[in-house]
């Protein structure tokens, strides 16, 4: 059914198979990565940091309480590496 959709879609809008595909998924990976360009912007600010790498700076100098921001802390490893992710992804698109 998806096929027939881009395909559908593809003749609609005078446009290629490959080309609906190419940059629909372009615009899925771009959003996704303003989503969790998002989501890191929202955690560095509660901590004052930039990134993970400075949060775990903060803890060693002991201006960051692990016990309280411990889960966000692999949230926002989670957040930097699926970052990494999409943006590799579009660089081959």
């Amino acid at each position: 059914m998806e096929t027939v959709l881009i395909k559908e879609v593809a003749e609609i809008l005078s446009l290629s198979e490959h080309d609906v595909e190419r940059d629909s998924l372009k615009t899925f990976l771009e959003t996704r990565l303003r989503t969790l360009l998002a989501e890191k912007l929202s955690l560095t600010r509660r901590y004052g940091v930039s990134n993970i790498d400075e949060m775990e700076s903060f803890y060693a100098q002991q201006k960051l309480s692990e016990k309280d921001s411990w889960e966000d802390f692999f949230e926002l490893s989670h957040i930097e590496a699926e970052i990494a992710a999409v943006k590799k992804a579009l660089q081959k698109i």
